[in-house]
């Protein structure tokens, strides 16, 4: 499964404005309601916020994995977005995060939805990864990370 058919380059923000944790749900939100997948992106951004209050999807290693399982898209959909100064998310490591995935899913989409999340998490356990993402100039070198998982 490649990953980068669940996004498109104008779902790629390189240098998010958000501060805070739910400001960076909102501007992903935001760049993921430009999807034809996104049928409504208000109960998507109560959907993912809902999520994020029961515990923290920030996993460590300045990653965050917001995501939710929704009536609001019909059909998987992923964001990227990257803050150069990292914003505090309550990661599990207590470190700023600074590479963002918000993976929105079907409700009815349970183990498409945890393989997507899964192969994303495998690509983030690289340092080399990490830093690609960081160090990317274009869309096409984010979606392109995001297939190396076979």
């Amino acid at each position: 499964m490649k990953l980068s058919k669940f996004s498109e380059e104008n779902l790629i923000t390189f240098n998010l404005s958000a501060t805070s944790k739910d400001d960076v749900i909102k501007e992903l939100v935001d760049a993921i309601s430009n999807s034809d997948t996104v049928k409504d992106s208000e109960q998507l951004l109560k959907d993912v916020q809902e999520r994020e209050n029961l515990v923290t999807t920030g996993v460590g290693y300045g990653v965050a994995f917001p995501h939710a399982k929704t009536r609001a898209v019909k059909g998987i959909v992923i964001a990227f977005g990257r803050s150069t100064d990292g914003i505090d998310f309550d990661a599990m490591d207590h470190k700023p995060v600074k590479l963002f995935f918000l993976i929105a899913a079907p409700e009815d989409a349970i183990g498409a939805h945890l393989n997507v999340m899964a192969r994303l998490s495998f690509l983030m356990k690289s340092e080399e990864n990490r830093e690609k993402l960081l160090e990317a100039v274009s869309p096409g070198d984010v979606l392109t990370l995001m297939d190396k998982v076979d």
